[in-house]
């Protein structure tokens, strides 16, 4: 297992869009472990494959409080079952340090398959619904500041590109 190296906002490898995952074979099984590794080193709660430069629809997630329920999804897709939304305060290892309220469907019910190719639904509510929302995004290329105001995208950027500056 590896920690793998995440990339950071605005770097535009993030807005690539993911490839579905058609081999379900022992490479898989190798990111996913890779991805798990990176994501608890990093003190996150979810991480897609776009993250670490890798675009393939896939993407690993634990909300628990011990860290001891690791989640998996390969080509995941959801369809909102409750649309009344919820608000967190969202964070992500490509834009770190930077927290901003976010709304998204309280409900969701995902469809997926795990590193073996089966198939699988689950629903979600509440913080692992909009990780699972959030995770997603990432596959499509779109980022949890694209729901913030113009303004506050710029700066998050401005003061991202300049630390990005210092520590090259």
């Amino acid at each position: 297992m590896a920690i793998l190296q995440i990339l950071e906002f605005p770097d535009p490898r993030l807005r690539k869009v993911a490839a579905p995952v058609t081999v379900f074979d022992e490479n898989l099984k190798v990111l996913i472990e890779d991805l798990f590794e990176t994501m608890y080193g990093a003190e996150g709660i979810g991480l897609a494959a776009t993250q670490v430069n890798v675009h393939q629809r896939a993407l690993v997630i634990d909300v628990s409080e011990n860290k001891d329920s690791p989640l998996v999804f390969i080509n995941p897709e959801y369809e909102v079952i409750d649309a009344e939304l919820a608000e967190y305060d969202e964070g992500c290892l490509s834009v770190p340090g930077f927290y901003e309220t976010v709304a998204r469907p309280r409900i969701i019910r995902v469809s997926a398959q795990d590193t073996q190719g089966n198939q699988f639904q689950r629903e979600a509510g509440e913080l692992l619904a909009t990780c699972i929302q959030h995770e997603v995004d990432h596959l499509v290329g779109k980022l949890f500041v694209d729901y913030l105001s113009t303004l506050k995208r710029q700066r998050i950027r401005y003061k991202l590109q300049k630390e990005q500056q210092k520590s090259a």
